[in-house]
């Protein structure tokens, strides 16, 4: 069994490593394509094919870690958030690539390639470790429902990719009127968004290898199924800086950091969910070294990043991009619906005796379902087309987002263990 997980982590290395190289190609191709006097076409052309060839090598190195983690851990690896959001990340490849072969957009590549390198590296935050399915995971449906959820949610990622560049693409900064002003303040919102994601990266992986700890002892009272009254004592390990202390704690032990020798406050004590404190601490550090990224990103370009990209995208027809977005979308949806609500309904009714319980998980699953739908409705039946249409693609995937992370790690409910 060690053997298949060794292997399996050596894989899941190896294709991390071969996205970053896909992801250089791609940059090469299109930041190149500027610079290339000669022949501008033909070497984007020949570096796409490069990135191409990298990210399909990546794919395969990455389902060889799915399928040997497979055998070596007995039950299929998308239990926890480890897991799921590495294949999150293997369904996201596997569905650019699909899109890829269909329109040859080299462009594409370079945003979608980045993504599934941003979601493969948050996976890798979580422990890593196999664990033992809990009874409620121990189906034939865990096959069935979460692969069929996380293919359609990578197809949304796709269209994510592809409108967004479309929004960069058609931004007008010569324009200074109030809605010009508008598109270029909300297409950076979104860059900044992104940055903010690699600042928690960032920081994550900087404060664990400098092997940054924190303790604190927390009591909470819970009421259990028969009424009665419970006190859990539980010992909280930070990996940040602790800024926000567990609600009704004590320090433990903590290392100072710039100064920093007491947490700042007390998480509130409506947060609920495993470690809220600790979460909310993770956010806080994440919008620091994602704000403090981005604002050396713009010290050093002396504009704002959707700026520096926008005259890479000069011959790109964003007609092309609006139609990539919604094709992929639309593949996604009825795979999505398979998923995340029928196959989900069928085994809540075997797993809890019902088909629907309003647990925070399935409300946003509805949530994300019926926002893409009210997307297809308005692109098919009122024209919908463009700049609106690339909002809304965008719009549905940070529903998806907080729905796989926002659902998982804050809000308590059935769903909870996913993001132990």
């Amino acid at each position: 069994m060690n053997d298949w997980l060794n292997f399996s982590s050596n894989a899941f290395i190896a294709a991390f490593f071969l996205y970053c190289a896909a992801f250089i190609g791609y940059a090469i191709a299109v930041a190149g394509k500027r610079w290339s006097n000669r022949d501008p076409e033909g070497h984007a052309k020949r570096w796409g094919r490069i990135g191409f060839a990298l990210a399909a090598l990546g794919w395969l190195a990455h389902l060889a870690f799915f399928f040997t983690r497979w055998k070596g851990g007995g039950h299929i690896p998308t239990s926890n958030m480890y897991e799921f959001m590495t294949f999150l990340g293997m369904a996201i490849m596997f569905a650019f690539i699909i899109v890829y072969l269909i329109y040859r957009k080299v462009l594409l590549g370079a945003f979608a390639v980045p993504l599934v390198i941003i979601i493969i590296a948050y996976a890798s935050v979580f422990p890593s470790e196999v664990q033992p399915l809990i009874p409620a995971l121990n189906s034939i449906w865990l096959k069935i429902h979460v692969t069929t959820a996380a293919l359609g949610e990578a197809f949304f990622a796709v269209g994510f990719a592809a409108a967004l560049v479309h929004l960069i693409r058609v931004v007008d900064y010569s324009r200074t009127d109030k809605a010009g002003r508008r598109a270029q303040f909300w297409t950076e919102f979104m860059l900044v968004v992104i940055v903010v994601v690699i600042g928690f990266l960032v920081s994550v992986f900087g404060f664990r290898a400098a092997g940054y700890e924190a303790q604190f002892r927390q009591e909470t009272f819970r009421i259990d199924l028969q009424g009665q009254g419970e006190t859990i004592v539980q010992t909280v390990e930070y990996g940040l800086p602790p800024i926000v202390a567990p609600y009704n704690s004590e320090k433990l032990s903590m290392d100072p950091f710039l100064g920093l020798k007491e947490p700042l406050f007390e998480a509130p004590s409506w947060m609920n969910g495993v470690n809220a404190g600790r979460k909310l601490n993770t956010i806080i550090w994440s919008l620091i070294s994602g704000l403090i990224l981005y604002g050396i990103m713009r010290l050093i370009a002396r504009k704002p990043l959707a700026a520096v990209i926008h005259p890479h995208l000069d011959g790109i027809d964003p007609d092309d991009l609006d139609e990539i977005s919604y094709r992929a979308i639309a593949i996604g949806f009825p795979v999505f619906t398979l998923g995340a609500l029928i196959f989900a309904m069928i085994w809540a009714q075997i797993a809890w005796s019902r088909f629907w319980g309003w647990d925070p998980k399935e409300v946003w699953a509805l949530i994300t379902w019926l926002f893409y739908s009210a997307y297809l409705h308005l692109r098919l039946s009122r024209g919908w087309q463009g700049t609106r249409s690339a909002w809304l693609a965008v719009v549905g995937f940070i529903i998806v987002l907080f729905t796989l992370i926002g659902v998982n790690l804050v809000i308590a409910g059935l769903h909870s263990y996913a993001g132990v």
